[in-house]
C-alpha cells in the first residue's frame, strides 16, 4: 500500500473515465472489470483484439476498445482522443502495459532487449504525453506500474530492471511537475504475480530455474487477486505508492545494499548465476538468440507480432 496515503479518503470511481493500457489480459483487464463494475467508463488499449472484446463484453456499455502499441504514437493519440469523444474527458490513466525479456546482456537478442525498453519505459512515456492533458483539466489521477525489479535488479533482468527503475525515477519526476495542476501521480511495485508474463518467464529453460532459486518471499509468486486488490485500493486512494505484497516497499529502505546482496547470493547459491550463464549460451547455441530472448507471456508475443 501507499504508505503515504494510508489514511487517505477513497474516492469513488462512478461516472469517470478511466483509460488503460496493457487491457487486454493481466491488471488491465482486471482492473477494467472491477472499475466498470463501479459505475466507471473505462477505456481499453491493448494490442489484442478479440482480447480486448472479451474485456469490453464483461465490462458492459461503458467500456470502448482501442487497437494501439504504446510505443506507436499515432495509435495513443488516437486512443486518448477516440477515449475523450466516446467518454467527454479522462479522469484516471493506467500506465500498464509491459512485456519482459530474460536474458544475459552479453547474449541476450539485441532487438529483445531494446523492444522491452521501448515498451517498458518510452511507453509509459507515450501513454502519459497523450492523455495527460486531459487529465489535467480534470485534476485526476495517473498510476504508472513498475515493479519490485525496480528495487531488486536480479541477473538476466537487465532490460526489465533497467526499464522499470526508470519508469519510477519518470513517476517520481511527473509527480512534482503537476502536483500544482492537481493532478496526482502514483507508482505501483508488484512482486512477481501470476500473470501471463510471469508464468511465461517460468517456462524460459534458464531463466525459470534461476527465479526458483530465487530466497524466501523474493522468489514468491503471488495470486493475481492481491495485485488487484491494492492496484484498485491504491487508485481508489490516488495513492503515491503501491507495493504488492506490502514488504515490497520495505527493500526501499535497504536499497543501497540489494545489489551487493544479490551479487553475494548468486556465489553462495551454487555459483546459481555462472550455471544459468553458460545454460544461456547453451540455449541460445540450440534455439538462437531471437527464441531465447523473445518477450514472454501473452504480452510480449503480441508485441513482437508483426503488424
Amino acid at each position: 500500500m501507499g504508505v503515504t496515503n494510508l489514511f487517505a479518503r477513497t474516492q469513488s470511481v462512478a461516472g469517470k473515465v478511466i483509460l488503460i493500457t496493457g487491457a487486454a489480459r493481466g491488471f488491465g483487464a482486471g482492473l477494467a472489470r472491477r472499475f466498470a463494475a463501479s459505475g466507471a467508463k473505462v477505456a481499453l488499449v491493448g494490442l489484442e483484439p478479440e482480447e480486448l472484446a472479451k474485456v469490453a463484453a464483461d465490462c458492459g456499455p461503458n467500456a470502448a476498445v482501442f487497437e494501439a502499441d504504446v510505443t506507436d504514437w499515432a495509435a495513443l493519440e488516437a486512443a486518448a482522443k477516440g477515449t475523450v469523444e466516446r467518454f467527454g474527458g479522462i479522469d484516471i490513466v493506467i500506465a500498464n502495459a509491459g512485456i519482459a525479456a530474460a536474458g544475459f546482456v552479453r547474449s541476450i537478442d539485441p532487438v529483445a532487449f531494446e523492444r522491452t525498453i521501448e515498451v517498458d519505459l518510452l511507453g509509459v512515456w507515450r501513454t502519459v504525453r497523450v492523455t495527460l492533458p486531459h487529465v489535467v483539466e480534470r485534476k485526476g489521477y495517473v498510476l504508472v506500474v513498475s515493479s519490485m525489479a525496480a528495487i531488486a535488479h536480479a541477473p538476466a533482468m537487465a532490460a526489465y530492471a533497467a526499464a522499470k527503475a526508470g519508469v519510477e525515477a519518470f513517476t517520481n519526476s511527473l509527480r512534482a511537475e503537476v502536483r500544482h495542476l492537481g493532478v496526482k501521480v502514483g507508482v505501483a511495485h508488484p512482486s512477481w504475480i501470476a500473470t501471463d508474463l510471469v508464468n511465461g518467464a517460468d517456462e524460459h529453460p534458464v531463466f525459470g530455474p534461476l527465479r526458483a532459486g530465487m530466497p524466501g518471499p523474493i522468489g514468491k509468486t503471488y495470486p493475481v487477486s492481491v495485485a488487484l486488490d491494492a492496484l484498485e485500493a491504491g487508485v481508489l486512494r490516488r495513492d503515491r505508492t503501491v507495493h504488492v505484497p506490502g514488504w515490497v516497499g520495505l527493500l526501499k529502505l535497504f536499497r543501497a545494499f540489494l545489489p551487493p546482496i544479490i551479487e553475494i547470493g548468486g556465489r553462495l547459491t551454487g555459483n546459481m548465476v555462472a550455471k544459468a550463464d553458460k545454460a544461456a549460451l547453451a540455449d541460445i547455441a540450440a534455439r538462437g538468440a531471437e527464441v531465447s530472448s523473445r518477450p514472454v507471456g501473452a504480452g510480449g508475443a503480441a508485441a513482437v507480432r508483426p503488424r
